[in-house]
């Protein structure tokens, strides 16, 4: 991904966190109904951003997980 791709993931996602504390707290009701449209329209944009990004890669299945070398798939086959 992008860097504004992942900043807007981090983003939406400290949004989602401070718009749960403050429905803990006694502000109005207009108020969390007016960032609680607002946090679902952030997360459409965010979903549509990722599923639309440009990221390309060279990596396939076969070469497992960067911090966990295995041997190939392949080579697991025989």
């Amino acid at each position: 991904m992008k860097n504004s791709a992942i900043k807007l993931v981090w983003f939406t996602t400290i949004y989602v966190f401070i718009f749960a504390g403050l429905c803990q707290t006694t502000i109005t009701i207009p108020l969390i109904m007016s960032l609680d449209i607002i946090g679902i329209f952030l997360i459409l944009y965010m979903v549509y951003n990722v599923l639309h990004d440009d990221y390309k890669t060279t990596k396939t299945f076969k070469d497992w997980y960067e911090d966990h070398p295995v041997k190939t798939l392949e080579e697991d086959e025989d």
